[in-house]
């Protein structure tokens, strides 16, 4: 096996205990979790005096970003939601005020609006991806399809880029590819780093 294959299992497997651990974590702590999320992301953008974003719908699994998502739509800020292609990009949607959601490739929970195209993604503020882990040097490990890693290696001049993940998942370091893009910060229930 070489080095490429050593990395690719050592991801998968720490995926697959990261989904394990997701799947049994209680509700109350899920709960907990969210409601501190929330408060952090709503620090960040206030802090950052951020006007438009992009976030996603989280998988049940995921950190939650629906009661996040409510108050910026509440708060005059723009969200724009992915929506995965077949081709390995994201087209975005502007994220509304209901609760209407698609399926979408893989099973992934994605917006009703209407699609403005890969590019809308290069017009905002700042930028909030999913992660399975982030480690202390802003390395982000995704869930192996590389939407994200496109998206951000493809644009230009990017706005600060945070990951979300439990607490467990903010880890010392993680095997790292060449085409894994790093990470400006990462929210956790218990802080906001930006490193």
């Amino acid at each position: 096996m070489d080095m490429s294959e050593d990395l690719v299992t050592a991801k998968q497997a720490l995926r697959a205990e990261i989904r394990d651990r997701r799947r049994v974590m209680p509700q109350h702590e899920r709960d907990e979790a969210t409601a501190k999320l929330t408060e952090h992301l709503k620090n960040l953008v206030a802090a950052r005096g951020v006007k438009r974003l992009s976030c996603y719908l989280a998988t049940p699994s995921e950190p939650e970003t629906r009661p996040f998502l409510s108050w910026a739509y509440d708060n005059g800020i723009e969200v724009l939601l992915p929506v995965s292609r077949d081709d390995g990009l994201l087209d975005w949607a502007i994220a509304n005020d209901s609760p209407d959601e698609n399926v979408g490739l893989y099973g992934i929970p994605e917006p009703t609006g209407e699609l403005i195209g890969p590019i809308a993604i290069n017009d905002v503020d700042l930028i909030i991806v999913p992660a399975s882990a982030v480690d202390k040097k802003g390395v982000r490990m995704g869930w192996g399809r590389g939407y994200f890693d496109k998206t951000l290696g493809s644009m230009g001049k990017r706005p600060p880029v945070y990951a979300l993940v439990f607490d467990s998942e903010y880890v010392d370091s993680l095997p790292q590819e060449v085409h894994d893009q790093p990470v400006t910060g990462v929210v956790t229930p218990s802080a906001l780093i930006t490193f």
